[in-house]
């Protein structure tokens, strides 16, 4: 027997020994219904012999055939190559994979078949459905509790337990903004993502300050950042946001529906949006939170709300 043959053999042999040992070790060979892991089983061992079957064969051609047929018209550098004929044994292979493809996707496995991850999906979608009819008509007091414990868990990590921002490595939420902040949206401008909307707040160089027609320098943008920061209180940096700020976010502060949001005060819509469309601003990228339930933002929006006040 050819020695290439005979190692061809050995190889068979082991791998599937191997195989064996491996599944049935494991408990892959399934029990009576089990099918699907038989299949693969069988597979597993189809392809062993197949790989060995076409290797030797191809290596035996390689030590005894020599080179025939009729050469191709083309060549490239005096070499050539010859018009060989489709392989008879590859085509009924590729068919017979193409047969078997349509059989696993409609009959075998179809894809509507049933799925751990889409178990975990509908158990999932069931609980939530549960959770929003069980906390739909939650007191004031019921909600900023939850809202807390939503806090503790999704934000605190990067606002901290007090929600002071961790030494300046995340928003302080106990007031609505920061000298800083809004000097970086009115050195940059703003995609207003915090409304969902598609209306942005200019940088700086489309700022007019009406009081004075022209637009707002480094003195006005100091003064109003304090004025912002500090509560809206006092009077410095109050006309340059009369003639500036107020005709978007109000002369209070609060905002003007689908225009600009509240730099005065968080208040639960606010609070709903940033979770949504996440926020870019002076300190770096917040990103969305789409992971939480409707009961669930509207209970941190209470709970934010209220730290601030």
């Amino acid at each position: 027997m050819n020695k290439t043959v005979l190692a061809a053999i050995i190889v068979v042999i082991a791998m599937l020994g191997f195989t064996y040992i491996a599944v049935g070790g494991a408990g892959g060979m399934g029990g009576e219904g089990d099918w699907v892991n038989k299949l693969a089983v069988l597979g597993a061992v189809v392809l062993v012999i197949v790989t060995a079957f076409v290797v030797t064969k191809y290596v035996r051609q390689m030590q005894f055939d020599k080179a025939s047929g009729k050469l191709a018209d083309e060549n490239w550098d005096g070499i050539g190559e010859y018009k060989n004929e489709l392989p008879f044994g590859w085509a009924i292979i590729f068919l017979g994979l193409v047969i078997w493809a349509i059989w696993y996707f409609l009959a075998g496995y179809p894809v509507s078949s049933y799925s751990q991850i889409g178990e975990y999906n509908e158990a999932v979608a069931e609980h939530d459905a549960k959770f929003e009819a069980q906390y739909a008509n939650m007191d004031d007091a019921t909600l900023k509790e939850m809202g807390g414990s939503v806090f503790i868990v999704q934000c605190a990590p990067c606002h901290g337990l007090q929600a002071d921002g961790i030494d300046g490595k995340a928003a302080n939420l106990n007031h609505r903004l920061e000298e800083k902040s809004i000097k970086h949206v009115i050195q940059n401008g703003s995609n207003n993502q915090l409304l969902g909307i598609e209306m942005p707040m200019p940088d700086r160089n489309g700022l007019m300050n009406a009081n004075t027609g022209a637009l707002i320098s480094d003195a006005e943008m100091d003064a109003v950042a304090k004025y912002v920061a500090g509560g809206m209180k006092g009077t410095v940096g109050a006309d340059v946001f009369a003639g500036t700020c107020a005709a978007c976010h109000a002369a209070d502060g609060k905002g003007t529906d689908m225009v600009a949001p509240s730099i005065a005060e968080f208040n639960p819509t606010l609070i709903a949006n940033v979770l949504k469309h996440g926020k870019k601003g002076a300190i770096g990228q917040m990103p969305a939170f789409n992971n939480l339930t409707d009961v669930q933002v509207k209970a941190l929006g209470a709970y934010v709300t209220g730290l601030s006040k």
